[in-house]
């Protein structure tokens, strides 16, 4: 008998099976790119603060706030990329999991452990989306410039400390964020 399209029974279970088959391949391919971009993000993140930033405290500061301009720029274009193919593939891998726009609605999954993960996760991605944007688009560039244009003064200072202080902050989230990805897929710990 036919079934659905005009298929017969049996090619529509293989039907079901293979887009069950290419919804998985889809959901893993959405994992990996969701992991390679925090590796890509975070991996610059601490590239920045632990390689470049200490290497150019050694030198001229002029050099120095030109060369954190250069990779700033160019870091900066890296980051927002992944902050867009992490929210893409977040969303996909979150609906993959049964994830459904109600269940933010909903009390009961609000309270569950999981819902707490999910809900602190995206909290906390905003929160870095906000910080990142402060600090790639205001503090960076106005320290940058201050810094070419007096760098040994106050205000270059002063700018170069927040633009410090909120990178510093956006590599604690993001270690707080793998942290909520590892809840997510592995539980609480109590």
């Amino acid at each position: 008998m036919a079934v659905g399209w005009g298929a017969p029974d049996g090619l529509l279970a293989v039907r079901e099976l293979t887009m069950t088959a290419a919804m998985h391949t889809a959901y893993l391919l959405s994992v990996w790119l969701h992991l390679l971009g925090a590796i890509v993000w975070i991996g610059g993140m601490l590239f920045l603060v632990m390689i470049v930033v200490p290497y150019l405290r050694t030198g001229d500061r002029l050099q120095a706030a030109m060369l954190m301009r250069a990779t700033g720029r160019r870091f900066r274009n890296v980051a927002w990329g992944t902050f867009a193919l992490l929210f893409a593939t977040g969303l996909f891998n979150l609906w993959m999991r049964g994830v459904r726009p109600g269940d933010f609605l909903r009390a009961d999954w609000l309270a569950s452990p999981f819902g707490h993960a999910v809900v602190l996760k995206l909290l906390l991605f905003a929160l870095v989306i906000a910080i990142s944007a402060v600090h790639d688009f205001h503090y960076g560039p106005r320290a940058t410039a201050a810094a070419q244009h007096d760098p040994r003064g106050a205000e270059a200072e002063r700018l170069r400390r927040v633009a410090s202080y909120l990178g510093r902050i956006n590599v604690l989230a993001a270690l707080l964020l793998v942290a909520l990805g590892v809840v997510l897929v592995r539980g609480w710990p109590w």
